[in-house]
């Protein structure tokens, strides 16, 4: 069936739920024939007026809609709604913001807000192919400090954030107490392809060696910054270091591709989204990893509707319900 293209055909397409309808059939199943998503039987009825689909398998749950088994399950926002809100998120390039979100689909900005952090476990990808390796282009290894600037804090919490940083510094000096109160994320970044990042605990050498070792192939080449701990990968790696005190670029040697991927996620969380909780940064993380991993280039000239679909493609069985969403539980596998 022929898709929309740009933002303003979206719009206009998905407004009506025959065109939602036939396209969620054919994102979820490629020969166009629906299945039951408890069963798995081809004997289904489509009922028109309830917009739902009845199963003839003999089990509970005979009706269902083609938002079962998807993260839009469960909810009562129509794919009316769900389709344009998931086009605006994965084609914003700094994301869109729920305040924004309600404003322009008519809803809630807590439901939009819910919408969002659904879409964005669609787009998390946990993909097992490493990066780098002998003939392929440097992989850059670096890591970011996400969190407020103590000069716009409130005078009572810099205060005591100062105090906490001193006392820090006083009892080891090895340790930098200026990224108190700071999330850290490590990234990695094959040159000219693939980025990879993840919300870790601190910058200790077991959770440095264990994202390095989990995410670039063995015998890459890594370009990293004079971080000691990313000094011990002398027997897997070829390891090359460009100095930040003394230059940035030193030939081909720099990490400025992985720097160009940090300031497009801060450029999101500080101008589109304000205040991201620690607790939910993974989530936003995954979102700017999906767009730029999904970036147009001249070897893969992605448009706005092959990121919408391919989005889309990731649906299925995932699920997060507004309990693991707000509670701070673990997200439950569908």
């Amino acid at each position: 069936m022929e898709s929309p293209k740009t933002l303003q055909q979206a719009i206009q397409f998905f407004s009506d739920y025959e065109n939602c309808r036939q396209f969620m059939i054919s994102v979820r199943w490629l020969d166009g024939k629906v299945r039951c998503p408890y069963c798995g039987s081809e004997k289904v009825a489509y009922l028109e007026k309830a917009r739902l689909y009845r199963c003839y398998g003999d089990h509970k749950k005979q009706k269902f809609s083609l938002k079962v088994g998807t993260v839009f399950e469960d909810s009562p926002i129509p794919l009316e709604k769900w389709l344009p809100a998931t086009w605006l998120m994965v084609n914003c390039k700094n994301g869109i913001s729920s305040y924004e979100l309600h404003r322009a689909l008519g809803v809630t900005q807590k439901s939009a807000w819910f919408m969002l952090h659904r879409i964005r476990l669609a787009v998390q990808s946990k993909s097992f192919v490493k990066l780098g390796g002998p003939d392929s282009p440097p992989v850059e290894v670096d890591e970011s400090f996400i969190g407020g600037k103590a000069r716009n804090m409130h005078k009572s919490r810099k205060v005591r954030l100062q105090k906490l940083r001193s006392d820090i510094r006083n009892n080891d000096a090895t340790s930098c107490g200026r990224y108190l109160g700071k999330t850290v994320v490590l990234g990695m970044l094959e040159r000219g392809g693939q980025a990879r990042a993840q919300v870790v605990a601190d910058r200790r050498l077991s959770n440095v060696q264990k994202f390095v070792r989990d995410n670039a192939e063995k015998g890459a080449t890594l370009h990293t910054d004079e971080f000691q701990n990313y000094q011990h990968f002398e027997d897997e790696y070829e390891h090359k270091i460009i100095n930040h005190l003394e230059r940035y670029v030193d030939g081909q040697v720099h990490t400025q591709g992985i720097e160009n991927f940090w300031s497009l996620l801060k450029r999101g969380l500080t101008g589109t989204y304000v205040a991201v909780e620690p607790f939910h940064l993974f989530r936003y993380v995954d979102e700017q990893l999906f767009r730029y991993n999904n970036r147009a280039t001249r070897e893969n000239p992605l448009t706005d509707a092959d990121r919408f679909h391919y989005a889309l493609s990731q649906i299925v069985g995932k699920r997060l319900t507004f309990v693991e969403a707000t509670g701070k539980v673990g997200e439950t596998p569908f």
